[in-house]
């Protein structure tokens, strides 16, 4: 046994109550036991709302007085996200919580009667005995700013999962109706980006002049491209081996790809992050 496991036993007195809850997504199971691991009162179902948090914060108000104690503990497994509306409630009401590995659930429910079987009622009492050997952690709930924070790197994950995904779906529409152009150009993000917006496929881009299409380019790109540079391109355009049948959906499924990239891209772009500060500060 280390340390850190004697300081949390040391945090269990003959004064504490234990309450194990089994979280689920609609109804969480309570139940308490003291110090030695004895049983105090009944179960309890709760829903996940207001009026049920109400219900269980009664329940241990009664079972405080009915057995004389002065302090509380209540254990948890941090099932999904199901478990935070209830942490934060119990958080306004100053009640220490903490949490409990679900593989140490797993592996302690055949103790009591040899049965690794699931049952909410069953699962709240193993959780109270982890707690009560000081098997559990103490969560850290980020308050203020540092919420804002957490929040904020979540949508900045979703955003770049999304840039990622559209990023593979138009290499996927490269390789199926234009595959050369990468031999022109080193990546399609760059300077190949501007000939898409055009949303041509190879066989309608070589009717373009040269001229056309370096204008268009340089909308965008200032420098770095020739008349070589457009003339290697529609080369490369007219002996493509890209699909031709279906174009027009072809094309229209590049336009959607396009828009979703750029507006993917403008939400991981420095000006995002500019907003994030002003939201901060």
């Amino acid at each position: 046994m280390n340390y850190n496991q004697n300081k949390k036993l040391a945090q269990i007195t003959s004064q504490t109550l234990i309450v194990g809850v089994d979280i689920a997504k609609h109804n969480h199971v309570a139940r308490a036991q003291d110090f030695r691991g004895v049983e105090l009162g009944s179960s309890l179902t709760f829903e996940n709302t207001q009026a049920g948090f109400d219900g269980f914060f009664e329940w241990i108000q009664q079972l405080l007085t009915d057995h004389n104690k002065h302090q509380i503990l209540i254990g948890m497994e941090p099932t999904g996200h199901y478990w935070l509306n209830l942490v934060h409630f119990l958080k306004d009401k100053n009640i220490k919580f903490v949490v409990v590995n679900p593989s140490h659930v797993k592996k302690s429910k055949e103790l009591d009667d040899n049965s690794p079987t699931k049952n909410d009622i069953k699962d709240a009492k193993v959780i109270a005995q982890l707690v009560k050997d000081g098997r559990y952690a103490e969560p850290n709930i980020p308050q203020g700013v540092y919420a804002e924070l957490r929040g904020a790197k979540k949508i900045r994950d979703l955003l770049s999962v999304d840039l990622q995904v559209v990023q593979g779906q138009i290499h996927n529409w490269i390789d199926r109706y234009f595959p050369e152009l990468l031999t022109v150009f080193k990546n399609w993000e760059g300077k190949a980006l501007q000939i898409l917006k055009l949303n041509l496929l190879p066989h309608e881009l070589i009717n373009l002049t040269d001229r056309e299409l370096m204008i268009h380019l340089r909308k965008t790109v200032k420098r770095g491209v020739g008349l070589d540079k457009m003339q290697e391109l529609k080369r490369v355009a007219g002996c493509s081996v890209g699909v031709r049948q279906g174009s027009d959906m072809a094309k229209l499924e590049l336009h959607t790809l396009l828009e979703k990239f750029i507006k993917s891209w403008k939400s991981l772009s420095p000006e995002w992050t500019l907003f994030l500060n002003r939201s901060l500060a």
